[in-house]
């Protein structure tokens, strides 16, 4: 019994001894039949690369035409935040590449062309991330994991393209084939020297850095960029669904066409027929020829030490230059005089600064810290212009002519003439010595827009307390050179006692607001000889009337206000040449047939008339559209005339439009953590047709833009006007006519790589810190490189950078300013007093 128990015992033994042996074997032969599997994909995967990049290479030279066709946005949805999620672990990336490998095995039979496109596309997010031009220590830590969109947003995304196309012709489309695909492969050219360079220095800094982002405490900046880095790589070589990948590649590819084929269709048609302000200026300044390499350790930001401290304006403070002046006579100390080199210092802060009360509470009321001063509280107070009112200067919305308020008056001139129609046929006006700009602060209640200037002189900071209420304002006088504006744009002049003496030399100073102002238009003169009698104020009287009978202008109506205790008088510029033909004297003279009105960047002022255009094809024959018409349709004279990107000009007005509403409401509004509620004061430095100022107006963002144009760029800021919006003319190498810390928003749009050929690129950056506010926001749409530069030096300044986004040598970048100043200070020998 005993050996018979014992024996079944053996018995058993050797049975779980063959049931292990057996899995054993099962578990090796499932081993070797995975290797296999793996390894026959390698050659697949590899294949199917090779095959779709011939594809993808043949498509984005027909996707770069596509320039202004409406799209989702720039950026695929959520790509520009910051990375906040952890690293994963190197097993579950591999894990997860391997069921991406036996997937397209699986499928490879029945939906190979398909499965071309997905491991292209995953194979495309990595090396980009890899070798892209972001990819080095000072910009790539900034670099977006761009998450993948839904199949459903991708289908509807493909619709518009698809309806797009069918219902309108794109941009490009006269550019031949042969000329963009050279323009694409020089571009590819470049971008592949730089990738392979990028790619070495990306690799070897890379390697074994797997520490999760959200543990490391103290680390340094340098750590930071490595991390980031890596955890991106590892994420995008991590994805698993692959039609996840496809969904947000075509949207990286959405952003690339917008930008690359902008820059380089619109660098050949600058060169074209549009007539820049540098061609035919004859008093222009030499462009800087200086250029700086960029390198962030190198960087010596310091302060400048200036008699005008916190208020620095490099243009109107060179003390130097105004020295040497021969003569004040007609206010040349108060014109532009900028430095022989321009200023890379930086501006310092008042004491007690602090971010600006928001619109429209600060149309009343600023901090008075931000600009204390309170010489206007003594002179002006009893006209109700401001008031200084415990820790604010407050704005009871007087003026010189109106202490009642600037409401009033602004009903009283459209009751004194109807005609006039706030906000309908008169849309964009010009308010001359305008105080602290109540005027137009009180004219946006009727939907008018208010070009506001006055001259930096004895009523100091007047212009700088507009602009920190959030009404548009800026630096000018009527002296020695033309306004920078174009000719017959305005739709009516303002001036209210304004101190302009308008009678003397010949009126040449009315003569021109005349140049300025559009035929047909109004000149609104509210001053004390209008209706005073004191023998002073009657012969002002008399010389006016003179002079604007033979500059044929009507005076339409003379209004008394009984609450201020003012009148105005009102004249109308004429529509047509017959009483200029039908003077007795020709006095002032006719303006020669090559003085063009529109030229007037460094221009003298010239007292002479400039003939009224008559031909129904000529800008000026008729008056635009009823506001807010004219902000979307284009302009009656661009019908027949050439465009920037080489279509009719019409084309592109209204494809440019749609691209900036879909740019703005899918990218900007919602993908770029700008808080648009502390955005007021915004400029455009390279406007071209203003498509971004009326895309924020169409959008309903309580916000105004000034656009520039910049003086060697195609001559559009007619056009601007036309639509009802304003702008300036204006030298990006020189500093701009505003105080510190004007804008709450600056966009740059393929600016700053044209300014790097000519300017020193740290002199600009310098003047972008000098304008913008402590908190506000900079947009720059560029090359890689220049994304770069500008990062660069943005870090160096200890911006924040809320995202940023490169791929193809395209970039979008949005930083934020802070409040950080350096220590050391450089005195600017130019700016002492």
């Amino acid at each position: 019994m005993v050996l018979g128990k014992n024996s079944r015992g053996e018995g058993r033994k050797l049975s779980n001894y063959c049931s292990t042996v057996s899995v054993a074997v099962l578990v090796a032969f499932c081993l070797v039949g995975v290797w296999i599997v793996m390894s026959s994909i390698v050659p697949i995967q590899n294949s199917v690369i090779q095959v779709s990049e011939t594809i993808n290479d043949a498509k984005n030279v027909q996707s770069d035409s596509n320039q202004f066709e409406e799209r989702s946005g720039d950026i695929p949805e959520e790509s520009t935040h910051r990375d906040n999620q952890t690293v994963k672990s190197q097993s579950d990336s591999l894990a997860e590449n391997q069921d991406e490998q036996k997937e397209v095995e699986e499928v490879s039979d029945n939906a190979a062309e398909e499965n071309q496109e997905v491991v292209r596309d995953n194979s495309d997010e990595k090396n980009d991330l890899e070798n892209g031009p972001g990819n080095n220590a000072e910009e790539n830590d900034q670099m977006r994991n761009v998450k993948p969109s839904t199949d459903e947003k991708e289908k509807e995304s493909d619709g518009t393209l698809n309806s797009e196309s069918a219902e309108t012709e794109t941009l490009n489309g006269q550019i031949h084939n042969d000329e963009l695909r050279e323009s694409m492969e020089t571009l590819d050219e470049t971008e592949s020297d730089k990738s392979a360079n990028d790619n070495k220095l990306g690799t070897e800094k890379s390697m074994g850095e797997v520490t999760q982002k959200d543990e490391i405490v103290g680390e340094t900046e340098e750590e930071k960029t490595k991390i980031n880095r890596h955890s991106e790589t590892t994420q995008s070589s991590g994805e698993s669904n692959t039609d996840s990948h496809e969904n947000s590649q075509a949207s990286k590819e959405d952003f690339i066409t917008d930008t690359a084929s902008e820059t380089l269709i619109e660098t050949t048609a600058e060169n074209g027929t549009w007539s820049t302000q540098a061609a035919e200026s004859q008093h222009e300044k030499e462009s800087q020829k200086s250029s700086v390499s960029i390198d962030s350790r190198r960087y010596d930001w310091k302060l400048c030490n200036t008699t005008t401290g916190s208020e620095y304006i490099p243009c109107l403070d060179n003390w130097q230059a105004i020295r040497r002046l021969r003569s004040i006579r007609h206010y040349e100390h108060r014109e532009r005089h900028c430095p022989d080199e321009a200023t890379t210092c930086l501006v310092s802060l008042p004491e007690g600064y602090r971010s600006p009360i928001r619109w429209p509470k600060s149309r009343e009321m600023i901090w008075y810290k931000n600009a204390p001063h309170t010489k206007l509280v003594a002179d002006k107070g009893h006209q109700n212009w401001v008031k200084v009112t415990g820790e604010y200067l407050t704005f009871p919305g007087g003026g010189t002519q109106f202490k009642h308020g600037a409401l009033h008056y602004i009903e009283f001139i459209q009751k004194s003439l109807p005609k006039i129609a706030w906000g309908k046929r008169t849309r964009v006006i010009l308010d001359v010595g305008c105080g602290v700009a109540s005027f137009g602060g009180y004219l946006f209640e009727k939907d008018v827009l208010t070009m506001s200037f006055a001259p930096k002189d004895v009523h100091e900071a007047q212009v700088q307390f507009a602009l920190e209420r959030g009404i548009p304002a800026t630096l000018g006088v009527m002296g020695s050179i033309r306004l920078p504006y174009p000719g017959s744009v305005f739709d009516l002049v303002h001036c209210a006692r304004c101190r302009v003496p308008w009678h003397i030399e010949g009126g040449r100073l009315l003569l021109e607001l005349n140049r300025v102002l559009r035929p047909g238009g109004y000149f609104v003169w509210s001053a004390t000889p209008v209706y005073q009698k004191d023998p002073e104020d009657v012969e002002i009287w008399k010389a006016m009337g003179e002079i604007t009978m033979s500059m044929c202008w009507d005076l339409v109506v003379i209004a008394k206000d009984k609450l201020n205790g003012v009148a105005a008088a009102i004249y109308r510029k004429p529509t047509d040449n017959e009483c200029y033909n039908n003077r007795i004297k020709n006095e002032p003279p006719m303006c020669n047939e090559s003085d063009d009105p529109n030229t007037a960047w460094n221009v003298s002022l010239q007292a002479c008339v400039h003939k009224v255009p008559v031909d129904a094809s000529e800008r000026g024959s008729i008056w635009p559209e009823q506001w807010p018409l004219r902000l979307e349709k284009p302009p009656y004279w661009i019908d027949s005339q050439a465009g920037l990107y080489g279509r009719i000009a019409s084309v592109e007005f209204t494809a440019d439009y749609k691209h900036w509403k879909n740019v703005i409401s899918h990218s900007y509004l919602n993908g770029m953590s700008i808080n648009w509620s502390s955005v007021r004061n915004v400029m455009d430095m390279r406007a071209a047709y203003g498509g971004f100022a009326a895309a924020l107006r169409a959008l309903k963002l309580n916000v105004w833009v000034m656009n520039v144009v910049p003086m060697d760029s195609p001559d559009t800021l007619p056009i601007i006007y036309e639509r009802g919006l304003f702008g300036i003319y204006h030298d990006w190498c020189e500093s701009f006519s505003t105080y510190p810390r004007s804008y709450d928003l600056l966009h740059a749009d393929s600016i700053f790589s044209t300014l790097k050929k000519k300017c020193n690129i740290m002199a600009v950056f310098a003047e972008v810190d000098r304008i913008l506010r402590p908190e506000g926001y900079l947009v720059v749409r560029d090359n890689a490189e220049t994304i770069s530069e500008i990062e660069s030096m943005a870090k160096s300044l200890h911006w924040d950078i809320p995202s940023t986004y490169s791929k193809n040598g395209e970039g979008l970048l949005c930083i934020q300013k802070t409040f950080w100043r350096p220590r050391k200070v450089e005195t600017v020998a130019s700016a002492i007093a």
